[in-house]
């Protein structure tokens, strides 16, 4: 590998920074990218759509490693995360494994009456308003108890087998709609009674998972679907009137979730007999597919990009709904967090700034979708969290592991750092949001932009270097012109995600990639994954209300450029 060192000029002031790179001087030579940030030109404040997570596994909630990450996860964000779980219903001792988990709330006596227990649901959400965090509380999945074919119950599956193999006993609807409708009432009752209605108030109530997505099994999935939901309504609002409660979650906005969203408006009650159900919010998922294409992997925004579009889409042809909010309640690379790379290795990009990239240029462009169907979007999940006592980056879709975070999380503390109103964003730009959803981002130029925001003492300009295919290079010079500052001087912190800052996959490769780390490597680890500045912080003079920076930008790296005044 070679080091050059690249000069960042700032209005004629020179500040030298290193960076690794395979590029010849001729690629470190080539004419800028102009990037022009206009912070006169401002639309609405920056909604953090991103501030959602969520994971199959509820029981890592608790453990050691599940409580440092969402103890991170927490702390980067100025608002109140939400956390979406899978399995919080379960039939189970509460014993973690790959997509599974189990609560235990629900069993039955020899007569059949019901026996609550929320001693491990509480130790979930207890760890989550710890930290003052939000459930986006999952209603699924069935109770063994209640189970229209409870057995087999506990699946077995690993990486490698078949993803059908998942759906057991806790994938059918309820043999008894009542006591599956009182147990809801419980559940939120019992909440109300443990956290106060306020809170309780502030949370998302919302039915099963993917129903079109081998995550229900029934004759006909879409009428038993849109009969549980209609009980699961009026059970969540029976203990609390002012909840709110959604659905499909759908595999992606599809005709399923048409057809749900029509029941709603339309269709015949399950319960009450009368035309309709109301919904408070509605949520479907939006997934990539990477593959492997001549020994690289490659990436899929393209597709990642139409089903969300296909989903507001959708939202949007209903007037009636104008202005619910919709929450993308999974929107990803691809659709298994638990598949690892050895069995998948497709998912190879998982470790390294890949993911961070991907992440940065995808969220950005949520925004402009959201702004292209005029939907009132609340959030965008990321469905990656930590898999408890796993080899060590294994190639999971986490955002940590053991305990140490990865490039991708770092992404997030970016995000987490802009504060105020979007403002325009131009220049020499090869790509938007529409051009990727047309053919994703495979030409010779990699897509190179920005998402940017201001408020009245500071602004902030999320910049990315990102193409589908996993190649690493010395990427491009930028220059970003912004216009509009209203102050003498501006500080200057550059923070920035490459093989080199801000990645402890880089450090634990150079280590010689050891599975059982030292105390002392593993706080090198953990030191690494920090979000790093790129170079110290400076002072710049305005001229004219304008600055210029100038930098080289690496292949699948993100710079944040925060300017305070």
């Amino acid at each position: 590998m070679k080091r050059i060192i690249f000069a960042f000029f700032v209005l004629g002031l020179s500040v030298a920074s290193l960076a690794e790179t395979t590029a010849t001087s001729a690629t470190a030579a080539s004419k800028p990218v102009a990037i022009n940030v206009d912070i006169t030109q401002q639309k609405a404040p920056l909604k953090p759509i991103w501030a959602w997570f969520g994971y199959d596994e509820p029981n890592y909630t608790y453990m050691k490693d599940g409580k440092k990450l969402l103890t991170d996860i927490a702390a980067l964000s100025p608002v109140p995360v939400y956390v979406r779980a899978h399995n919080l219903m379960n039939t189970g001792d509460g014993t973690a494994a790959l997509k599974w988990g189990s609560t235990n709330m629900y069993t039955e006596d020899k007569d059949g009456k019901p026996i609550y227990d929320w001693t491990i649901v509480d130790k979930i959400f207890d760890t989550y308003i710890e930290r003052n965090m939000k459930p986006l509380a999952q209603i699924g999945f069935m109770p063994a108890a209640l189970s229209a074919k409870p057995q087999p119950y506990q699946h077995t599956w690993a990486p490698g087998k078949p993803y059908p193999e998942i759906m057991t006993g806790w994938a059918y609807p309820p043999k008894d709609y009542t006591k599956w409708a009182d147990l809801i009432s419980a559940w939120v009752s019992h909440s109300v009674e443990r956290y106060g209605k306020t809170e309780v108030e502030s949370w998302y109530w919302e039915l099963w998972n993917e129903p079109d997505g081998f995550y229900l099994i029934a004759p006909n999935v879409e009428e038993e679907y849109f009969k549980m939901y209609d009980y699961a309504y009026f059970a969540v609002k029976r203990a609390l009137p002012s909840a709110r409660m959604g659905g499909p979650h759908t595999a992606h906005g599809n005709n399923f979730f048409k057809h749900f969203i029509e029941h709603c408006l339309h269709g015949k009650n399950y319960v009450t007999g009368a035309v309709g159900t109301p919904i408070d919010f509605l949520a479907f998922h939006a997934k990539g597919e990477p593959r492997v294409v001549n020994g690289r992997v490659q990436m899929s925004m393209s597709r990642h990009f139409k089903n969300i579009s296909d989903g507001l889409s959708i939202v949007a042809s209903f007037p009636e709904l104008k202005n619910i909010p919709v929450i993308i309640g999974e929107s990803d690379p691809e659709g298994c967090a638990a598949c690892g790379m050895k069995t998948n290795p497709e998912n190879a990009y998982r470790n390294g700034t890949l993911y961070s990239s991907y992440t940065a240029a995808s969220i950005a462009r949520e925004y402009d979708l959201m702004e292209e169907y005029g939907v009132n979007l609340l959030g965008a999940v990321n469905w990656s969290f930590e898999f408890e006592d796993q080899p060590w980056f294994e190639g999971y879709r986490d955002l940590a592991t053991n305990g140490v975070n990865k490039p991708v999380l770092n992404v997030f503390r970016m995000l987490g750092m802009m504060q105020g109103n979007r403002v325009a964003v131009s220049g020499d730009l090869a790509y938007n949001a529409q051009s990727i959803r047309a053919s994703s981002v495979r030409d010779v130029k990699t897509d190179i932009n920005a998402l940017a925001v201001a408020d009245k003492k500071s602004i902030s300009v999320l910049v990315w270097n990102y193409h589908d295919d996993d190649i690493l290079d010395a990427g491009s010079p930028v220059e970003i012109n912004i216009t509009g500052i209203d102050a003498k001087e501006v500080k200057l912190n550059h923070y920035r995600i490459d093989t080199e800052n801000s990645n402890s996959y880089t450090t634990w490769k150079a280590m010689g990639s050891p599975q059982k780390p030292t105390a002392e490597q593993i706080k090198t680890l953990e030191k690494s994954s920090e979000l790093a500045l790129l170079q110290k912080p400076t002072t710049i003079k305005v001229k004219n209300h304008q600055v210029t920076l100038k930098m080289q930008l690496p292949r699948q790296a993100v710079s944040l450029i925060k300017l305070t005044y």
